[in-house]
């Protein structure tokens, strides 16, 4: 997990150090081409069947959310400090559990409730809304986070009955048809050392999430979280020394509360998982 923070933020500066001159759909659009030719052999080996129907559908509005969220991750990117992007999307989680009650049927308890109006205020302090004016580039983050939220949650209904690595590659597949054709409106010819970073990006982002899964499968997600949340002093420091950006301390104040409910939420998740694969004791007994 440790590992994925690092490979997380080697793709965030990569992307930063591109800066703004590029349009953020033709540079989504190009990690993702270079993300599809590299994780194609893994898809050979697998040899799925081709979903259908609803399952079908469900993979494309997958592509088309995290498509869109990408984009505008990109652009945030390019406009505000990495530390703050980071801190911003740490809200994730919390609009997954908000997901999850909409569109899973999960009930939303109390303390969850309490631990989503906390990620929100963490949000807020960071943002500042009356008292900082509130970018562009923030809103632009702001709004991906729900997005990704969204894009777990397909993945997580996915997972059910597909390969993990089929269901990456079917994100790589309708990201790029999703980004196509704002790509094709924007482009302008990179250049080889745009191709370079942007290639780096890609591997950087696929090893990242395969060590991601390793870390899953290794360890429960309330050892794993916290683990990856170090990722904000990656990003902080790695703004600082590359990028001399300022530490700015309302974003790790505010990501210090956001941090704090997403741990929560993912113990109760952990909690209430165990209860309902733990068969009583009087089960257990001989």
């Amino acid at each position: 997990m440790v590992l994925t923070g690092i490979l997380f933020v080697c793709v965030t500066g990569t992307v930063r150090y591109l800066g703004s001159d590029m349009p953020a759909i033709e540079a989504a659009f190009i990690r993702y081409v270079i993300g599809l030719i590299l994780i194609t052999p893994v898809l050979l080996t697998l040899r799925p069947r081709l979903p259908r129907g609803k399952k079908m559908a469900m993979f494309a509005m997958r592509g088309i959310v995290h498509g869109i969220a990408v984009m505008l991750w990109f652009y945030a990117m390019a406009r505000i400090p990495i530390a703050e992007v980071t801190a911003i999307g740490y809200t994730s989680p919390i609009f997954v559990t908000i997901g999850a009650a909409m569109f899973l049927g999960e009930r939303p308890h109390g303390r969850r409730i309490a631990a989503v109006l906390a990620g929100f205020a963490g949000a807020l302090i960071i943002l500042r809304p009356g008292f900082a004016e509130i970018s562009l580039g923030q809103l632009a983050q702001l709004t991906a986070a729900p997005l990704f939220a969204a894009s777990f949650i397909f993945a997580k209904k996915l997972t059910r009955d597909e390969d993990p690595a089929f269901i990456v590659y079917m994100l790589s597949v309708f990201c790029t048809l999703a980004l196509l054709p704002g790509a094709i409106y924007q482009w302008r010819t990179p250049s080889l050392e745009e191709v370079f970073w942007l290639t780096m990006t890609a591997i950087f982002a696929t090893a990242g999430h395969y060590t991601l899964t390793r870390a899953f499968r290794a360890a429960p997600i309330t050892v794993t979280q916290p683990i990856g949340f170090l990722q904000l002093v990656w990003a902080a420091l790695l703004g600082l020394v590359v990028f001399d950006e300022a530490l700015d301390p309302f974003v790790f104040v505010g990501a210090a509360v956001i941090i704090a409910a997403a741990t929560y939420i993912s113990h109760r998740e952990a909690v209430v998982a165990r209860q309902q694969h733990t068969p009583p004791s009087a089960a257990t007994k001989v």
